[in-house]
């Protein structure tokens, strides 16, 4: 493992290069970093080497994406097969079959599933089959909650102490700027694990809901896994109003075999799925229950809610899913979430023993680290202040030029071949960075 230095860099001048046809250089604001992101020369397993030959462990992986890591060899021998007999078709595949059944087996809740492209296209699926079904528009979902992109899905994502209203009724905030009045009109926000509040939210809004959206191991709301009563209690009110109980997995799929979903006693009408599931290439699904699923069959007269998508289950990213996932078996889900305890306890004794103001939460395989004497709870008191934040960004920048990359916000989301060497390493750096910057 190298160190970053200040030598002439050849990110620096491509990055220039780029700024002259890309906005801001770049195609995703995720990895935008100052003074320039860096470029990739290649990955292997949990490592990571940029194009001026520096190597960092990779405890992001693509925003979570790459449960077993780069260039994973079974991965690489199947996906390069594949397109030897193409691409992409204007067929049905038998790679979608394949995956189909294989994440159907795996679930039971999941009776019938759809492919898409990214986990943005399946939360819109979702909320459009939602609608479909019910013949309403309302969206209800927790304040401060990633879905992705779409309209509906990103409202109140990034509210803070100026907008977001009172906690009895947060308000709608938009995330873009244009973002249409009716759409803020038929979004319901709710805190996220308060039970109380958001009943009384739900019930105030119950004949206009096509459905509530829970994200069950929300990131940007903390990292913290939705308490078994929160969910349960969510179950028995939209059964009882007929509106559709949607779960976001498209991050915490990873959890465990059945995903986060198996923790509760509760099963959802449809789940969206992403990330992992496609091998380190662009995937999304939708699953559920096949009454609700129906919405997209073709076969009807009229089909409530057509969907389509040009490279919607390719038989690469369907190839590469279904080898990722077979290998995601029980044992390796087991390792790499006793992997994660190890890092979050590690995390906690650096703490104490550092004496800093920080706060470590998350489940599974992920972690996040908070410059919070007291962990939190909800999205409001995750929510961080401009000395908060600045120190989360001195942190995140420390550990990547010493050889660790984060999410933005201090979070991790751990690959397979992660091992208790990396681990070590990422402690010995952290304490440092703490002590210096918390």
């Amino acid at each position: 493992m190298t160190s970053e230095h200040e030598n002439p860099s050849k990110s620096r001048d491509l990055f220039d290069s780029a700024r002259e046809i890309m906005p801001g250089g770049i195609s995703r604001n995720t990895i935008y970093r100052e003074p320039h992101p860096d470029y990739l020369a290649a990955g292997k397993g949990c490592h990571v080497t940029d194009i001026d030959g520096i190597t960092r462990v990779d405890f992001a992986n693509n925003m979570g994406s790459l449960i077993h890591g780069h260039a994973t060899p079974q991965i690489i021998s199947a996906v390069t097969e594949q397109l030897g007999r193409g691409s992409a078709v204007t067929m049905a595949t038998q790679s979608e079959f394949e995956l189909a059944r294989l994440l159907c087996l795996r679930v039971s809740g999941f009776e019938k599933i759809r492919f898409m492209n990214s986990g943005t296209e399946a939360v819109m699926a979702a909320l459009k089959a939602a609608r479909a079904i019910t013949g309403r528009s309302g969206i209800a979902k927790a304040e401060g909650t990633y879905h992705g992109t779409y309209d509906f899905a990103e409202i109140s994502q990034n509210a803070a102490p100026h907008n977001w209203g009172d906690l009895e009724k947060p308000n709608s905030v938009p995330v873009a700027r244009g973002t249409p009045a009716h759409v803020l009109n038929d979004v319901v926000i709710f805190p996220f694990n308060d039970t109380q509040r958001t009943l009384k939210l739900l019930d105030q809004s119950a004949t206009e809901l096509a459905c509530v959206l829970i994200d069950l191991v929300p990131q940007r709301a903390g990292l913290i896994p939705a308490h078994a009563e929160y969910i349960k209690a969510i179950r028995e009110w939209t059964t009882r109003h007929n509106v559709l109980l949607i779960f976001d997995e498209v991050i915490s799929f990873r959890m465990g075999f059945a995903g986060a979903a198996e923790w509760y006693d509760v099963q959802p009408d449809l789940t969206t799925l992403g990330k992992i599931i496609g091998g380190g290439f662009p995937v999304g699904a939708l699953a559920g229950l096949d009454r609700f699923m129906s919405v997209l069959d073709p076969a009807q007269k009229e089909i409530p809610f057509p969907w389509s998508g040009t490279f919607s289950a390719n038989p690469v990213t369907m190839t590469a899913g279904h080898v990722a996932m077979a290998m995601y078996d029980q044992v390796s889900i087991d390792r790499i979430n006793q992997i994660g305890q190890t890092a979050r306890e590690m995390i906690n004794d650096l703490i104490a023993e550092t004496g800093v103001k920080a706060s470590v939460t998350g489940a599974g395989s992920m972690f996040r680290i908070h410059p919070k004497a007291v962990a939190p709870t909800d999205y409001r008191s995750t929510w961080q202040t401009m000395e908060e934040r600045h120190k989360t960004k001195l942190l995140v920048e420390h550990l990547y030029r010493h050889g660790f990359m984060m999410f933005r916000t201090c979070t991790a989301a751990l690959s397979t071949p992660i091992s208790q060497t990396e681990l070590d390493q990422f402690s010995d750096v952290l304490k440092v960075g703490l002590e210096k910057f918390w």
